[in-house]
């Protein structure tokens, strides 16, 4: 979905901080949108609406800015929500995924993530929720996730796509991601 005029107030809000984490990411920082009660609102109705009638059981979403979004989405459409998270952060039994990201240190293992292997029962509607969508690999990984305990990916929603021109087919495999902001 192309960003509406409406939203051209959020776009503008994001800060930009270069080389954050590490040199050479121009890291797009949405805490001024979040601490705007407001807009943050509206950008969460505008993601919820597009998936009331899929009927979702679940939310999915990483850690830990997908958190943020994952759980007011998840309330809005009364479904549950499920954590995704990093070596040691969940306590029961998980299943688990390497993947690569721009964003993360792999030599610190930060490239696996992990779900509690009993997050939702097998055939269950799965929407994964993140802050911003780069590569899609970690989308990708929290579908693999899902998938691998049974769930059915209905689609995908972020707050902003930072790469809304670039071909993802590989990387999403097929699965339709919804945004309000469009880089």
């Amino acid at each position: 979905m192309g960003m509406n005029t409406e939203f051209i107030e959020a776009k503008e809000k994001i800060r930009e901080v270069v080389d954050f984490p590490r040199p050479g990411i121009r890291y797009k920082d949405i805490t001024p949108i979040l601490r705007d009660g407001r807009l943050f609102s509206r950008l969460v109705d505008r993601l919820v609406k597009q998936f009331y009638e899929r009927r979702v059981d679940y939310i999915v979403s990483p850690e830990s800015r997908g958190f943020i979004l994952g759980s007011a989405m998840a309330l809005k459409l009364g479904a549950g929500f499920v954590p995704v998270r990093r070596k040691s952060k969940l306590p029961f039994k998980t299943v688990k995924i390497d993947y690569n990201s721009g964003y993360v240190d792999s030599s610190r293992g930060d490239n696996t993530l992990y779900m509690h292997e009993d997050a939702f029962v097998s055939g269950s509607r799965i929407l994964i929720v993140d802050d911003i969508l780069s590569t899609g690999e970690t989308i990708n990984a929290c579908r693999v996730l899902s998938e691998t305990i049974g769930g059915n990916v209905v689609g995908a929603a972020v707050m902003v796509d930072l790469n809304s021109k670039m071909d993802r087919s590989k990387t999403l495999n097929g699965l339709s991601v919804t945004s309000c902001i469009n880089f």
